[in-house]
């Protein structure tokens, strides 16, 4: 996109001729103003104040900021003023853009509006008809006076639509689409927002954006897709913030001390509390940035199974990986033993807490969550049992390889071409594990092995691991997983049994279900975004609270 093309322009599909000529000194903001950041292809290009106040006349809205290129503007004043019934009233803007100063006044009355304003420094007037329910924006790099458009969507349904006057240019409408409602969790609250579709009837072409709206119908976030256009209210944008997946009514905020930072995660409870201290439950994510939801593919697996198991009446905790989310810590350099400390540091919140007994806490994994929880089990006393859902039984090595087969297995390459790609990968393997011989591989390739997690993982061996976990054991596995294949489930429950004095085992296979422990077709990777039912399977749940009851 070139510096001269203004993407607000572009929103409102005008551009006011030429060039606008008063100057003033940049207001201070208002007190009571919220900070937004303006985003361009997810840079920060800007920052805008804006405030929405009541007045005894009705309505104001005033903002002040500055936005670079490809924008480049600065707004000393921008002011819009309703009735209390969200009628317009006034536009006032002092301000410069691409370099030239531009000021409007735009007065409403009735069914007109009389604007004054210059062109090439020669001063303008201009009437036009309005409706005298409009919202009045501006075709300029302002986002303020979108604060009355989403005021407005509070009282408009689906379907209907929004008259818009642009000063001093023409009239359009909004269609209002439809609304979701989102959570959004900041570090001082949990906001209940609203996620609206509009579309901008604009003379040149449609032009399709977000609103988010938070309770009282304020404006927290506008998103204008085709022009990579974000601007977001800095609590929202801030990267402490998080979106709530999945949340349960007497859900808490978790903050878990660990070695040189903390965690954040969720902890959820049993509606109704039984008497004395609850038992507890750690749950653990897999591989890769995983946030305390283990959301893959739209399923928040973790966020689901810990909805059922507060429900049999335990208190559960989940996090956010260190250096994902809301959670400190640097994750290119964590290995499975460093995940190991962070699942002992949840297990000692818990053990800590006065509502929980600490000789019952259970840790339960998911996938590579699994063998991390069977690491933290080897070493950590204080856990009482541990589970491993969807676990591989193998070495790390091993299940990459065996996930590789299998995805060639299904390409239309020769047997040649097959074996050579098996050949590599355990060349990478081995440049990985011995830290010897990657600059051989192409930069893309470097870039996605070369890190503690994937390192540590190629070497985890549960056959290693097991004879150290003097724990009960549980192994759910469902048999259409392709990616970590039910074979895996055998070795597991083998190892187990083989332990010297072996503590009790037990091990559960669900029919039908996949990696993502959700009811699938054929199990297959590529069959997840297609996926019908898009929760976990009950029968995982069952067989996790069944074992607890047992083991707890």
């Amino acid at each position: 996109m070139s510096s001269h093309h203004s993407i607000h322009a572009a929103l409102a599909a005008l551009v006011l001729a030429g060039s606008v000529g008063v100057s003033a000194q940049q207001a201070p903001a208002p007190p009571d103003a919220a900070a937004f950041t303006i985003f361009v292809r997810a840079l920060p290009i800007g920052t805008e104040q804006i405030a929405l106040t009541r007045t005894a006349e009705g309505w104001s809205i005033v903002s002040s900021g500055r936005v670079g290129a490809p924008l480049d503007s600065v707004a000393r004043r921008v002011e819009v003023r309703y009735t209390a019934d969200w009628r317009p009233r006034d536009m006032t803007i002092d301000a410069t853009v691409r370099g030239q100063p531009q000021s409007l006044h735009a007065v409403v009355e009735g069914a007109s509006v009389k604007t004054d304003y210059a062109t090439n420094g020669q001063p303008a007037q201009k009437t036009d008809a309005i409706d005298p329910g409009a919202v009045l924006l501006v075709p300029s790099a302002f986002f303020a006076p979108y604060e009355a458009l989403a005021q407005r969507l509070k009282t408009t349904s689906a379907g209907g639509e929004i008259p818009v006057y642009t000063a001093p240019v023409a009239s359009f409408g909004v269609r209002v689409g439809e609304s979701s409602p989102q959570q959004i969790q900041t570090t001082s609250r949990l906001i209940t927002a609203q996620r609206t579709r509009v579309t901008l009837m604009t003379p040149a072409a449609p032009i399709d954006a977000d609103i988010w709206t938070d309770e009282t119908g304020r404006m927290i976030r506008l998103s204008v897709p085709a022009q990579s256009l974000e601007v977001v209210r800095d609590d929202v944008a801030a990267v402490s913030s998080r979106s709530v997946v999945i949340s349960r009514p007497n859900d808490t905020q978790a903050h878990i001390p660990s070695i040189g930072f903390s965690l954040a995660g969720t902890i959820s409870q049993p509606a109704q509390a039984p008497a004395g201290k609850l038992p507890a439950v750690v749950l653990v994510g897999g591989s890769g940035p995983t946030d305390r939801d283990g959301l893959a593919f739209g399923i928040p697996v973790l966020g689901e199974l810990a909805g059922a198991l507060a429900d049999a009446g335990y208190l559960v905790v989940r996090y956010d990986k260190r250096g994902i989310g809301q959670s400190g810590g640097r994750p290119e350099s964590a290995t499975l033993n460093d995940y190991a400390d962070d699942v002992s540091a949840a297990v000692k919140m818990l053990a800590d807490r006065k509502d929980v007994d600490p000789k019952r806490i259970a840790v339960i994994g998911h996938s590579e969550g699994g063998t991390v929880a069977l690491l933290a089990a080897a070493k950590d006393k204080r856990i009482a049992a541990v589970g491993m859902v969807a676990t591989p039984g193998v070495t790390g090595a091993e299940v990459v390889l065996t996930q590789q087969k299998r995805l060639l297995d299904h390409s239309t390459l020769s047997d040649v071409e097959k074996q050579a790609k098996i050949d590599q990968q355990k060349r990478i393997h081995d440049a990985v594990i011995n830290g010897k011989g990657l600059e051989q591989f192409p930069p893309e390739v470097r870039r996605a092995v070369d890190n503690a997690e994937f390192r540590s993982l190629l070497v985890a061996d549960p056959a290693k691991l097991m004879p150290n976990v003097k724990k009960p054991v549980l192994i759910v596995q469902g048999e259409l997983d392709t990616q970590v294949e039910p074979a895996n489930a055998d070795k597991l429950d083998a190892l187990a049994r083989q332990r010297k004095n072996a503590p009790p085992v037990e091990t559960v296979k669900v029919p039908g279900v996949n990696h993502l422990l959700v009811p699938a077709g054929t199990g297959e990777v590529e069959e997840y975004p297609r996926l019908a039912g898009r929760h976990v399977s009950p029968a995982v749940s069952q067989a996790l609270v069944g074992w607890l009851k047992k083991i707890l």
